[in-house]
């Protein structure tokens, strides 16, 4: 649902669309009449029409075409365009559902900017169409280590109250998943969740896509705002909104009510608003990116969500809970993990957190075997490979090192690692690298390695000398 549908009986008027939009890199098809248009539809629906509203040797015009296809597939947006247009055909075709109309001869580049708000606004309502299709599954918070026991309380906490949340942490850590856990267990579960990411909106676009839009004659495009009303809103990565667009959310925070690009009504809501960023907001403000008022209004109650990293006692049951939503929606491979597998994904480095492990998993689950355990072997390896004749692989940094030193520093890694990976449990520690408690207790004092609590989870780090 990426390309665009021409339909003109004009092969002229179809070509010269089309190559318009290509040249601004739109796929597009091309038809001449109502038949292969809804054959076109049936056999792949695009993501945009842009349809004629007279059909020559046509057993249905574009206003019937319009009419069938908003009853069949609401959520294709439909420009209309034709030669012999005016305002009461104009009106007809938006009361019909058409996103909006244009006239031959038309204005190119008044047809490039309905046409990209056209998909943008489309695109924006499938994505939300699908999380919410998604929010069952979205909304569960796996894991019983510390980090997420104490994250769980936080957000418990702020479930049944109306207090604007700010969600921080690292890409990939979940904050989506936390917001969504926030509206799942509140009184506006069954009221919308609107998701907002500030960074992929175009800021030209941003307060179309906001506040919505209306004009003469128009039908009124509602905005994210209006469609959220009764529920939550959710400004991802706020610190990358416009500064124009902050100003007039700030003003939404305090009146609960705001104007549509173009309109004059003012138009009332009730939202709760939940924000995420994985900036640091106070640099943020101090840099400009982001209004201090509108983060002291959006900053009443802060969370942060840790990294996998300081949650690595659930890596296992993420990995399985990754395998069985695979298994169920893409049926891929159930497979089970085994011991070795395990152990490698709780010491393995993950800058992009639980989104880059639930890449892993279904990678593995494309390319791997259809059954028997995942092996440590079909993990990706985050090192160099080894040349051919090669029998063993030492990094750098270890083989630059006399052989004392080198295995101090694999010792004081190995260790750390292990002990991150069971949450800085010493006696699980002790007895899976096969040490007594007391002579592991030893070691680490020699090695310099300590443990500190962070994000409610006890982590191993080198002590500064």
């Amino acid at each position: 649902m990426n390309d665009i549908l021409i339909i003109d009986d004009e092969r002229d008027i179809r070509e010269l669309v089309s190559d318009i939009l290509k040249d601004e890199g739109y796929a597009t098809r091309a038809v001449g009449n109502a038949d292969d248009c809804m054959a076109a539809i049936e056999a792949d629906p695009p993501g945009l029409m842009i349809l004629d509203i007279w059909l020559k040797d046509s057993n249905m015009d574009g206003i019937d075409i319009l009419t069938q296809v908003k009853r069949e597939r609401p959520e294709i947006p439909i420009v209309i365009i034709s030669g012999h247009g005016n305002i009461e055909i104009a009106v007809a075709a938006i009361k019909q559902g058409a996103y909006d109309f244009i006239e031959k001869p038309f204005n190119i580049d008044q047809l490039l900017v309905v046409v990209k708000r056209a998909m943008e606004a489309s695109s924006l309502r499938r994505e939300n169409a699908e999380l919410r299709r998604q929010g069952p599954v979205a909304t569960e918070m796996l894991g019983a280590s510390p980090a997420m026991k104490a994250l769980r309380g936080q957000l418990d906490k702020v479930t049944k109250s109306n207090g604007r949340v700010m969600l921080t942490g690292p890409a990939g850590s979940g904050k989506e998943i936390a917001a969504r856990y926030i509206h799942a267990n509140s009184n506006r579960a069954n009221a919308p969740f609107v998701s907002v990411n500030s960074a992929a909106i175009e800021p030209e676009r941003m307060e179309d896509v906001l506040f919505g839009r209306e004009g003469a004659d128009r039908a009124i495009e509602k905005g994210l705002l209006e469609q959220a009303d009764g529920g939550v809103i959710f400004f991802d990565e706020i610190a990358d909104m416009p500064l124009g667009t902050q100003s007039k959310i700030l003003r939404v925070l305090v009146d609960q009510q705001f104007q549509r690009v173009g309109g004059s009504s003012n138009i009332r809501v009730d939202l709760r608003v939940i924000s995420s960023s994985t900036s640091n907001l106070e640099h943020a403000v101090e840099a400009g990116r982001l209004r201090q008022e509108l983060y002291h209004r959006l900053n009443v109650v802060p969370i942060e969500v840790p990294s996998l990293s300081e949650r690595r006692e659930d890596i296992p049951e993420l990995a399985r809970a990754f395998i069985g939503q695979f298994n169920e929606t893409q049926g891929l491979p159930n497979r089970a993990l085994s011991e070795e597998a395990e152990a490698l994904l709780q010491t393995m480095v993950w800058p992009g957190n639980v989104r880059q492990l639930r890449n892993v998993i279904e990678r593995v689950l494309i390319l791997g075997n259809d059954s028997g355990e995942i092996a440590a072997s079909e993990l990706p390896s985050l090192d160099a490979a080894p040349e051919a004749d090669s029998g063993v692989l030492v990094s750098g940094a270890l083989a630059t090192l006399p052989l004392r030193e080198a295995r101090e520093l694999f010792e004081r890694e190995y260790l750390m690692a292990q002990i991150n990976r069971f949450g800085g449990n010493i006696s699980r520690t002790a007895a899976f690298v096969g040490m007594e408690r007391s002579a592991l207790h030893r070691k680490l004092k020699s090695l310099n390695v300590v443990t500190t609590s962070r994000a409610g989870a006890r982590v191993a780090r080198v002590e500064d000398a």
